[in-house]
């Protein structure tokens, strides 16, 4: 499966169920024009155009149109990391875009500070020929080592305010995304910088009780890394980051919907605990879409076995296969409805790294991203917009 790119011209899906917005739309069509949505309705209302795709001679009887997927969190795939620069970036963008990723964040596991900085700046220059790569993700070095997961605990550091301004300024505005512990010495503190500098703070990996959660929110983090993963469970005393984040309109939770990293039946009870603001995310490191065998997360060695990734060295999990068309259809079968879903993997992404106003929907104006299902919820055809 390769993406499209409705980047010239003008283009018409039709009789497609368009699932957009939090809601499900029948006998559907959106009409694209130079690489934006021009116009949508339902029934034959819909005009000539340069192409014209009938959804259901695509993708068969119930098609699916969607917005395109948006990955905020993923590590690489088709056996490339995205640690290991463009061409591997590259490679690993095409196997999620044949999936339904149209855009990702392309995150980084921790590294010293001298490769972190080299990272951001490779990702930035890449920002200015490859449209579908939206920034970068530092999900490191600022994490707690009693929750370092497959990150090397011996790369971890505090996030002293030199550090953390000389990444943000190597990224040259182009981090989206920074995982921290709050709690770290000086934590707080580099939360409101990262926000100032236009980045979106993430907690994660963290011994964080409901209390420090609460002040990290406070201080203007927006996103709950991987939820349950990596910090404090819920305890009836002791409700920690999960339930904090739960409560706050003003938090996102990234969730994986791989079977592994969460019970389905937790999968449902975030969607119902913090409904419109989940991201669905891969957290995908190179074995997506490749076999098992050995692989390096970063400066972790990590065993795939069953699709399973886990550190050599302590078993824990080291991020996923997973792809978003996977995790729709997991997320399905745990009891999220579909507009949920879907919305989990467009429109609350996007917003969760201020890209809300261009992706994330079908809606006119907003780029030409998007994303043609079967009943089944198996990707069909992927069509790319260029952002201007």
């Amino acid at each position: 499966m390769t993406a499209e790119r409705p980047t010239t011209g003008s283009l018409v899906i039709h009789s497609a169920r368009l699932v957009d917005g939090g809601s499900v739309l029948a006998d559907a069509w959106v009409r694209f024009d130079d690489g934006k949505v021009s116009g949508r309705g339902v029934g034959d209302s819909w005009t000539a155009a340069d192409e014209v795709v009938d959804a259901v001679a695509s993708a068969g009887e119930g098609a699916v149109l969607t917005p395109g997927f948006i990955d905020i969190h993923g590590h690489g795939g088709a056996g490339a990391s995205f640690d290991d620069g463009i061409d591997a970036i590259r490679t690993a963008r095409a196997l999620h875009r044949a999936h339904g990723t149209t855009r990702a964040v392309i995150s980084l596991v921790t590294a010293p500070l001298d490769a972190l900085a080299r990272r951001v700046q490779d990702i930035a220059d890449l920002m200015t020929t490859d449209a579908d790569i939206l920034g970068s993700h530092l999900e490191g070095p600022f994490l707690d080592p009693a929750h370092h997961g497959a990150h090397e605990p011996t790369l971890l550091r505090e996030p002293r305010a030199a550090d953390v301004a000389r990444l943000l300024e190597a990224g040259r505005g182009t981090i989206r995304q920074v995982t921290i512990a709050p709690e770290r010495p000086g934590g707080l503190d580099a939360i409101r910088s990262i926000v100032e500098a236009g980045a979106a703070a993430a907690v994660g990996h963290t011994s964080a009780d409901a209390a420090m959660a609460i002040a990290a929110f406070d201080a203007g983090a927006s996103i709950l890394t991987h939820a349950f993963n990596a910090m404090p469970g819920i305890h009836h005393r002791a409700p920690g980051p999960v339930l904090a984040a739960a409560a706050d309109h003003r938090v996102v939770l990234e969730a994986i919907a791989d079977g592994v990293h969460l019970d389905p039946h937790v999968i449902k009870l975030v969607f119902d605990s913090a409904p419109g603001r989940v991201a669905l995310i891969t957290d995908a490191m190179a074995a997506a879409g490749s076999a098992d065998g050995h692989y390096d997360l970063g400066a972790v060695s990590v065993t795939v076995r069953d699709g399973i990734a886990r550190a050599d060295d302590t078993g824990s999990i080291a991020g996923s296969t997973l792809t978003q068309d996977v995790a729709l259809r997991r997320a399905i079968a745990a009891g999220v409805g579909l507009s949920d879903a879907v919305q989990a993997l467009t429109e609350t992404p996007a917003r969760a790294i201020g890209c809300g106003h261009d992706l994330g929907s079908l809606d006119a104006g907003f780029t030409a991203d998007a994303v043609l299902l079967d009943a089944q919820l198996r990707v069909v055809r992927v069509w790319v917009g260029d952002r201007s």
